[in-house]
């Protein structure tokens, strides 16, 4: 940036001109200096010129790629002022290249890596709010061509807006890349909740409590049932283990049975080797009679295997439901925790409002 002199050699690029009072005397400083500025001597240091000298560069690079065939093209404009919603990446230089080619990570490319994907980030948030955008103009359009109808509750196009709107004023304290990310991460609560509403035709408050109530009692009737069917599937366990002990150590009691109390020795050495079958019989037996109806002939171990098979199949596809409803419950809890967030926010407003009627 220095200048040449008529001898061609450097000059002083700049020159310290100092600062007069009103009698045109130095102004001197609380430290005994006086108040000086620096002046440019060369207008290549200013912004202006460097614009017009890149766009000197980008003419002329331009005008050989043309007459080169490519259809490459030099634009020396930033992003911003191309209307490019995208962070530029940096630089590489060859160095860089190189090494990034044989595999070895470069601070640069590591830089240009997490701008590409901010980038992919922004891209993104643009489907995202287009998606948004096209569901509001759908709502307005419906409610265009609607005969007229009683004030309803708050519709939530505006109401999830309003939640976008809330959480981006409270990222603006933290650093650009941790607001991308947050921005990104509440579109895509913000989409999911849009896809879900227009599935269901859900556009009001009133409609989306009523929907989370109708859901809530679905999942609440689907557990109710799994509890009866678990209960009774406790039951059958119970009956076709001990109606299988019954069975299988029956001829041991019965066996038992037919020895004599005159043949002490040989009945207390069989009762003694069978202790354990007569136990569990013995078991089977109090359980079998206390909980069987009276005057039961036979056992319907088969049946009741029939019957837990069933209830457990049965189980099986209401667990699978209950997920889904559980799934669904929870979707909606979120988009009434956001809508609930856009409420909060507007409270302050409409108080006011209320105050400025009032004074009036």
């Amino acid at each position: 940036m220095r200048p040449l002199d008529e001898r061609g050699a450097w000059a002083a690029k700049s020159k310290k001109e100092y600062d007069l009072d009103e009698n045109g005397e130095r102004i001197r400083l609380p430290s005994g200096k006086y108040k000086a500025r620096k002046v440019d001597l060369t207008g290549w240091n200013d912004k202006g010129n460097a614009l017009l000298w890149r766009k000197a560069w980008a003419d002329i690079s331009n005008a050989y790629l043309e007459r080169a065939g490519s259809p490459e093209r030099i634009d020396h404009r930033s992003n911003a002022e191309r209307g490019i919603d995208e962070l530029p990446t940096v630089h590489m230089g060859v160095a860089a290249c190189q090494m990034e080619k044989k595999g070895i990570a470069t601070e640069k490319g590591e830089l240009n890596r997490n701008i590409q994907k901010a980038n992919r980030l922004i891209r993104e948030i643009r489907a995202q709010i287009g998606k948004l955008k096209e569901w509001i103009g759908e709502l307005f359009k419906a409610r265009e061509t609607a005969p007229e109808q009683p004030p309803q509750s708050p519709g939530l196009a505006n109401l999830l807006m309003k939640y976008l709107s809330v959480q981006r004023e409270k990222s603006r304290k933290y650093s650009q890349s941790w607001q991308r990310q947050h921005t990104a991460d509440e579109l895509k609560t913000v989409a999911k909740a849009v896809n879900y509403l227009s599935e269901h035709g859900i556009s009001t408050l009133d409609e989306l409590d009523a929907a989370l109530s109708s859901v809530s009692d679905q999942a609440d009737a689907i557990r109710e049932g799994m509890k009866t069917a678990e209960k009774r599937m406790k039951e059958l366990q119970k009956l076709i283990e001990y109606g299988k002990n019954y069975t299988e150590y029956k001829p041991i009691h019965d066996e038992l049975k037919k020895l004599k109390n005159g043949w002490t020795s040989k009945r207390d050495k069989y009762e003694e080797a069978h202790r354990a079958e007569l136990t569990l019989w013995n078991a089977a037996s109090r359980y079998l009679h206390a909980n069987l109806p009276k005057g039961t002939k036979t056992l319907p171990i088969s049946e009741w295997e029939k019957e837990y098979a069933t209830l457990s199949g049965q189980r099986t596809a209401e667990y699978t439901k209950l997920k889904e409803t559980r799934a669904e419950v929870a979707e909606l809890h979120n988009i009434r925790k956001c809508v609930d967030i856009a409420l909060k926010a507007d409270q302050p407003e409409q108080t006011r409002a209320k105050r400025h009627d009032l004074e009036r």
